[in-house]
């Protein structure tokens, strides 16, 4: 892992060296190289090269590796996880607001992993809320300590604002004069999504 900064105070964007042990497990490897290119890089209209890719792509066992590799790097040309690079460019548009946690688990087990601003704000929160130490995150996201202390900090404030307001607007039943007021004023929303949330933190773990 590393580090990039444009300034001593700027805050830190993690970029991940990630793990490319997946490559050697794909059926396209050892394939010479121009028949890789014609194949994987084709001409926008080579429609037979490209469902030859997209058959091989679709019999390989590290088709998702290949396709996050491609997203984590920001290759945009060429097929990559049996899918072209039309076809990914919505993922590439979402990309930090991924949240896989079949990648949170995996930054658990110690592997390099290029995580999504979602991701590892999914690590930080449940980091804290096993009762991580500071320097053990920092270890784990390879973070300088200060950085680590100051993203504990806010996964403390967010889990007690979350305490604070958890089950407050669902307890009472609606009364038929609440069902009219619903449509001219709602009290502020509770985080609806956090039971769904704890519990893939959990299986994550």
């Amino acid at each position: 892992m590393r580090t990039i900064t444009t300034n001593d105070t700027a805050r830190p964007t993690l970029r991940g060296i990630a793990d490319h042990s997946w490559n050697a497990r794909g059926l396209c490897y050892g394939m010479p190289a121009e028949d890789a290119d014609e194949l994987f890089f084709h001409a926008p209209r080579d429609h037979e090269a490209a469902s030859e890719a997209k058959s091989i792509c679709g019999r390989c066992p590290v088709k998702k590796d290949c396709f996050n590799y491609a997203l984590d790097n920001d290759i945009r040309h060429g097929m990559w996880g049996g899918l072209t690079e039309i076809e990914r460019r919505p993922w590439h548009a979402r990309v930090s607001k991924r949240l896989d946690y079949a990648r949170v688990k995996a930054a658990f087990q110690g592997r390099d992993v290029h995580l999504s601003d979602a991701e590892r704000e999914a690590v930080v929160r449940h980091a804290y809320a096993r009762g991580w130490s500071p320097e053990r995150l920092a270890y784990t996201l390879q973070l300088e300590l200060d950085w680590a202390r100051d993203l504990m900090r806010r996964a403390a404030h967010a889990v007690a604002d979350r305490d604070r307001y958890w089950g407050l607007y669902d307890e009472a039943e609606p009364t038929p004069d609440d069902e009219e007021d619903e449509a001219t004023s709602s009290p502020v929303p509770r985080q609806v999504h956090t039971h769904a949330l704890i519990t893939a933190l959990g299986r994550a773990a």
